[in-house]
């Protein structure tokens, strides 16, 4: 008995969500989430596609570009 209390307490606590500042947060995790910049041209009539991008939280560190982290859609590793 004791142990299938344990072994429920450990999967209920697994299957809990995160708290939102919680997500994504660590080496590569790009910290405050993503977004979705939509595809536009520019004024010298250069296309841009469509990409993903960190969302912006005014820290610099945890962007995908910055030394340590990765970008988890391209594999790119941060080199700033």
């Amino acid at each position: 008995m004791r142990t299938l209390i344990l072994l429920l307490l450990v999967a209920v606590i697994s299957l809990a969500p995160l708290p939102a500042d919680a997500k994504g947060r660590g080496r590569g995790g790009g910290g405050g989430g993503t977004t979705t910049v939509r595809s536009y041209t520019k004024r010298d009539g250069t296309y841009v596609q469509s990409h993903r991008r960190t969302a912006p939280d005014g820290v610099k560190s945890n962007n995908w570009s910055t030394r340590g982290n990765v970008n988890p859609y391209t594999g790119k590793v941060g080199s700033k």
